[in-house]
């Protein structure tokens, strides 16, 4: 009996604060059960919490959470300290005033009778650069990396960005079509970095999920033939009397993917258009203005779109930073010819900081019909910051704190960048490094899933394609930031950020009852009930 008790106590403490280095190196040499729920591998790298260590044979995961029974609800924690979905069930109570000591209360109502905008979706985007790490590593790691994001006991992502042509995140400067002069594209072609890399990631993904999986394609740059300034970067744009050439451009490729048992949901217009009015911008771009933007919409790719058979493809404008809206959706969308093609909004958080949410609800109430939908966000980018912080817990905070912003003012959904980087936050032609929430060591066969992927997670997994937000009300939510949603299935998820150093007691009111979770500091939490 003590040796029990012995063994008992040892795997508690294995759990709460990680394990020694040579169990660990056992368990990643052991062969899962993929249906289990298996925990995290802890390895720090002093920046303020620990990665999620993965190999060929071993990586943690969370099989799909059930709803539990009425008057029940779920909470998955994660934490800096210690918790990765770590999970506990609490129950319904009639009382307000249900915990104990002197630690701060919360009060939150949830109104399920009043509803918003409906989520299409949440992803990252499988560049040049992601799919060449993913594979460097041996084909079950691989596996396991894949199976992270996309299978049942992934965080369940649904929409996949691509770049069409060459972007920063590949290793060389190319489109389809660097032949100088050929208007009529008869040497367009797919490059190695889409069909030996990007597509069989992607088929893979797609064979791994257990929904259909969303692709979507955007463009950094013309064929600099196309251009004023005749280069890849820098400040140029489109010639004028290459506007018919440039939206058939965007046929050919969606055809030649087609081929490739590859369908593209949607299309963003241009990534990030004010790039290319800025001199001497350094990586691939291509200057667009609202008003060029909606005459080539309006009068080249709309129609060509239309005419090639993929006029249901979701077309997206903008796909730069919030600080455009409401004038650039004005722009284009007062323009009832361009608006006829145009299905959303897209939005990138490099500059969220300093302008305003309520720029997206002024662009929603203004256009009701075109949803916002989140198309690029990373942390590590910009001079000043590290590429790579592996475990830090304030880039998960960041996340969290964005999306839920994001949520609460109309956007539909979240995709982040680079879904897989190396140890150097490339590769990248331009050396505009950054992080990813896997980072992956070819040397060693491994990957490390930073604290980002899990923010990712405690949406991506409990927030399905198709859920409503719902409204949640405090008159002193302590700090804490929240969103709320109804899935398709009729599941309630509530979810929670603190990033305070503070211990909060919760009191959710739901209709004639009241939910009681306390929400530890420095914490993010999925709560999920009927």
């Amino acid at each position: 009996m003590p040796l029990i008790k012995l063994l008992f106590s040892l795997l508690l403490l294995q759990w709460n604060v990680g394990i020694s280095q040579q169990v660990v190196e056992d368990k990643l040499n052991s062969q899962p059960e993929v249906a289990a729920e298996l925990s995290c591998i802890r390895r720090d790298f002093d920046h303020s919490s620990f990665v999620c260590v993965c190999n060929a044979s071993y990586c943690d995961t969370l099989p799909r959470p059930s709803v539990p029974p009425v008057g029940y609800f779920d909470v998955y924690s994660s934490d800096r300290k210690a918790k990765r979905f770590s999970k506990l069930r609490g129950h319904f109570t009639e009382e307000w005033d249900s915990f104990e000591g002197e630690s701060l209360i919360a009060e939150f109502r949830l109104e399920t009778s009043l509803t918003y905008q409906t989520i299409l979706g949440w992803g990252g985007a499988v560049t040049d650069a992601a799919a060449y790490n993913i594979l460097s590593l041996s084909a079950h790691a691989q596996e396991r990396l894949l199976r992270s994001y996309f299978a049942d006991e992934g965080i369940e992502y649904n929409l996949v960005r691509i770049n069409m042509g060459g972007c920063d995140f590949s290793w060389r400067k190319y489109t389809y079509v660097d032949t100088e002069g050929d208007v009529d594209l008869s040497t367009f072609a797919l490059q190695p970095e889409d069909l030996d890399y990007k597509i069989p990631v992607i088929q893979r993904a797609k064979a791994i999920s257990s929904h259909p999986l969303k692709v979507y394609a955007s463009p950094w740059t013309a064929p600099p033939w196309m251009k004023t300034n005749g280069d890849y970067s820098g400040y140029g744009k489109l010639r004028d009397d290459m506007y018919q050439p440039w939206a058939e451009y965007f046929v050919r490729f969606m055809d030649s993917y087609a081929a490739n048992n590859v369908s593209i949901w949607g299309l963003t217009a241009q990534n990030e258009p004010r790039n290319g009015y800025v001199p001497g911008f350094y990586f691939n771009c291509m200057g667009w203005t609202g008003e060029q933007q909606r005459k080539w919409i309006a009068e080249n790719l709309g129609p060509t779109l239309e005419a090639n058979g993929y006029g249901d493809v979701a077309l997206m404008i903008m796909d730069d930073q919030r600080l455009d809206l409401p004038e650039w959706a004005e722009t284009v969308l007062n323009d009832t010819v361009a608006a006829r093609y145009v299905d959303g909004i897209a939005i990138h958080w490099y500059m969220d900081m300093y302008f305003e949410a309520d720029l997206l609800t002024k662009t929603h109430d203004l256009y009701p019909d075109y949803f916002l939908l989140g198309t690029e966000a990373c942390e590590g980018n910009g001079q000043f910051k590290e590429p790579i912080k592996l475990g830090s817990w304030e880039r998960l905070e960041t996340y969290a704190h964005d999306i839920i912003e994001d949520m609460n003012h109309w956007v539909t959904g979240w995709t982040d960048w680079n879904i897989a980087l190396d140890t150097g936050g490339g590769p990248n032609w331009s050396e505009n490094f950054v992080d990813s929430p896997i980072i992956v060591n070819k040397t060693s066969d491994e990957f490390y899933k930073n604290p980002t992927f899990y923010a990712m997670g405690h949406f991506s997994k409990f927030v399905k394609e198709g859920a409503v937000r719902l409204a949640m009300t405090s008159k002193d939510p302590q700090g804490l930031e929240t969103t709320a949603f109804q899935n398709p299935d009729g599941s309630k998820i509530i979810v929670i950020l603190n990033r305070s150093e503070t211990t909060v007691d919760v009191i959710i009111k739901v209709e004639n009852k009241r939910l009681p979770v306390t929400i530890g500091p420095r914490s993010l939490h999925s709560v999920i009930f009927r």
